[in-house]
């Protein structure tokens, strides 16, 4: 069976160390293309339809509103089916706590039983959040991980811990 490592990522404005920086790739997509070669995983970026704001404020203030909703935000496109996966790391900002919304969508489209699913974040000083509990209510029949929280302007500097934990997870 093969490794997915599917991620959502935020390019532009950022919240960088109690400031706002311009990223041409954003932290979640770093880590995931270090988890991509620790493992040989597949990588698929998860997109939404509409895009979030490029100013970072707005942008947190959409996410809000989206999770105040539990809304599910459309995606661009998604794997026809994940049965050659048995394993999935799963990346993602936090965001008020939890994953973008855009997550959900993603995961809600399949029958996870039997997967594990190994998330991931790059946050600020907010860790994994309830990002795992809230994973368990929306992947049934998976087991989820223990996830690994990477501060995000440590997001670039973190392969070899990455690595590490991708290699004993996978």
């Amino acid at each position: 069976m093969a490794t997915l490592i599917a991620y959502y990522s935020r390019k532009g404005e950022n919240y960088w160390a109690g400031d706002i920086k311009v990223l041409e790739k954003g932290n979640t997509e770093r880590v995931a293309e270090f988890v991509a070669e620790a493992t040989g995983g597949d990588l698929f970026e998860i997109e939404t339809v509409e895009e979030y704001d490029a100013d970072y404020y707005r942008c947190i203030e959409e996410a809000k509103a989206e999770l105040q909703a539990d809304a599910r935000p459309e995606i661009k496109a998604a794997p026809e089916s994940l049965d050659e996966y048995d394993t999935i790391f799963l990346g993602y900002p936090n965001w008020w706590g939890t994953c973008p919304m855009c997550v959900f969508t993603f995961l809600e489209r399949y029958d996870l039983t039997g997967k594990r699913i190994v998330p991931f974040c790059t946050n600020e000083g907010t860790g994994m959040g309830g990002s795992e509990k809230h994973l368990r209510k929306v992947c049934k029949g998976a087991t989820i991980e223990k996830g690994l929280a990477i501060v995000g302007n440590q997001a670039a500097q973190s392969r070899d811990k990455v690595a590490a934990w991708a290699k004993k997870m996978a």
